[in-house]
């Protein structure tokens, strides 16, 4: 696998990435399994100062985070997500309008 990039630049390269995305509340992320998407959403939650520990949220399909200035943060994962059903019950469309951090894995998982 050639690769431009190594792990050791994933701070600079999440650091590059907010300024990137600025304004912008909602932000999918494409890969395929094992590509490194939240590994890159923990660096990004990082360098945004979250105080709480950042995991996958693919049992629970959503995290919450609080930052030190105290704003919420939610990353979701919708792997696991089988219809848009699924996904309203469980809570996604309320994360996804909360006008808060949002960064979604699996987005193609719903429509």
């Amino acid at each position: 696998m050639d690769s431009k990039f190594s792990l050791k630049e994933i701070d600079d390269a999440a650091a590059g990435f907010i300024q990137f995305i600025k304004g912008e509340s909602v932000v999918a992320f494409h890969g395929e399994m094992g590509a490194g998407k939240t590994t890159f959403i923990n660096a990004v939650c990082r360098h945004l100062q979250v105080t709480d520990t950042v995991s996958s949220p693919t049992f629970s399909i959503i995290n919450q985070y609080k930052t030190m200035g105290g704003n919420t943060l939610y990353h979701l994962d919708l792997y696991r997500i089988k219809n848009e059903e699924e996904a309203i019950m469980a809570g996604v469309e309320d994360c996804l309008y909360s006008g808060k951090w949002c960064f979604v894995e699996w987005p193609e998982k719903i429509p």
